[in-house]
């Protein structure tokens, strides 16, 4: 297992930055292991919704899990207003950092992650994993 400790400055995108962080290092198969840091914009698609909903103002994220591949990575957020009213949901696109995002992901080198359309099964590509 390898780790990766990265810090994200303002006005990057989370998600995008994650995902080319995954591609550049050649990552086929990882997981967050820990995330904190601030956005001033986010995007996030929430439980059982085909639509992105967006948010304004300044936001702590308070919690970031997932897996990560350069075959596609799914990761789920939370995150914290200035009232400590939180809420989460899957990360995409659009999610500005304010300050900072201190991200770690962990790299498995045994297994290959890809995402699949499986028979029969939730309709959406679904992690498969490959043992190298």
């Amino acid at each position: 297992m390898k780790i990766y400790t990265f810090r994200l400055k303002p006005d990057q995108d989370l998600f995008d930055s994650i995902e080319a962080f995954v591609a550049d290092k050649k990552i086929e198969a990882g997981c967050v292991l820990s995330a904190v840091g601030s956005l001033t914009h986010a995007t996030l698609r929430l439980a059982n919704r085909e639509y992105y909903n967006e948010y304004a103002g300044h936001f702590e994220i308070v919690s970031m899990t997932g897996t990560v591949a350069t075959s596609g990575s799914h990761i789920h957020v939370s995150i914290s207003d200035g009232d400590g009213v939180t809420l989460g949901g899957h990360l995409v696109s659009g999610c500005k950092i304010y300050t900072t995002a201190e991200i770690i992901l962990s790299v498995f080198d045994d297994v290959i992650y890809k995402r699949e359309l499986l028979e029969n099964d939730s309709g959406y590509e679904e992690l498969v994993v490959y043992e190298k």
